[in-house]
């Protein structure tokens, strides 16, 4: 069986969402309002609702989170 040459990501997966929403905000402010830039919003919207969900999971989470899970 032939071995998978992989790679860890330089960036965390929160680091890499926290950029992607960055940079697709700063470039749905160029342009105009229309299809584009409703659906790169959406995108950012998606990637915002991916970190806190990716916040949820993690090991660290919010302590509201566990103590809610613990009861």
């Amino acid at each position: 069986m032939k071995k998978r040459n992989r790679t860890r990501p330089a960036l965390s997966l929160q680091e890499r969402l926290t950029r992607f929403t960055q940079n697709a905000r700063a470039a749905a402010r160029n342009l105009p309002a229309g299809a584009e830039r409703h659906e790169l919003l959406q995108k950012v919207r998606d990637g915002e609702a991916a970190a806190e969900m990716e916040r949820w999971l993690s090991p660290q989470g919010p302590k509201q989170a566990r103590d809610a899970l613990d009861r």
